[in-house]
């Protein structure tokens, strides 16, 4: 038995699903273009299978749209969609938040300093794809000790459809996110201020809200 037949299939539906959504995200699949179970297939090694229940999954998450026997392609970037998404994750991580400050460790705002840094230096340099990994890096130190499954799944969902946005403001040389409100929500954490924490969690996804506004 080969490798890749050893590999469970939920693996290889979940190993497709992460890759296009990924080339989405990154633009890579742009707005607009078609996608084909056989070409992906082919470029990412695996079966057509796992690729189309990659592709229900991301139609049910809004990053592609289907006509049956007719076409599947990426969704345009919709203001009203991120909108709703900023609502959704920024609900979720101000939830996190609540329950994960009384909860965090020396070690915790530490990582969460290290990470604002990268984001820092990484947002100075045009780095899309370190800024918003850091950022990534920064918010899920709450979320992963919140210990909150289902609202780790639910920001997982709708993030991607938020990215799309913040990638494309990066490109045109804006920032979405502030390295200062950052610090804010970090020396809120460290105080040990859960109201303080959860205001500025709020404000930061606000602030993408409104940027789906003006777009």
């Amino acid at each position: 038995m080969s490798v890749v037949e050893a590999i469970p299939r939920t693996l290889l539906r979940d190993r497709a699903y992460a890759a296009i959504r990924d080339a989405i995200v990154a633009g890579e699949l742009e707005p607009g273009a078609v996608v084909r179970d056989a070409d992906l297939a082919e470029r990412l090694g695996l079966s057509r299978a796992p690729v189309r229940e990659a592709f229900s999954r991301l139609v049910d998450e809004g990053l592609l749209e289907s006509k049956p026997q007719s076409y599947t392609r990426v969704t345009p970037v919709v203001a009203a969609d991120v909108r709703d998404a900023a609502a959704v994750v920024g609900a979720m991580h101000e939830l996190v938040t609540r329950i994960a400050v009384p909860r965090l460790f020396a070690a915790d705002i530490e990582a969460m300093r290290t990470a604002n840094e990268r984001f820092a230096a990484a947002v100075g340099a045009g780095d899309v794809d370190g800024a918003l990994q850091a950022d990534d890096d920064l918010h899920d130190v709450l979320v992963r000790v919140s210990g909150n499954r289902a609202a780790a799944a639910t920001a997982a969902r709708y993030t991607p459809l938020i990215r799309r946005l913040e990638r494309r403001r990066f490109g045109e040389g804006g920032s979405c996110r502030s390295a200062g409100l950052h610090e804010r929500l970090i020396a809120a954490c460290a105080a040990g201020d859960v109201d303080a924490a959860v205001r500025v969690t709020a404000e930061i996804w606000r602030g993408l809200a409104e940027l789906a506004d003006s777009d």
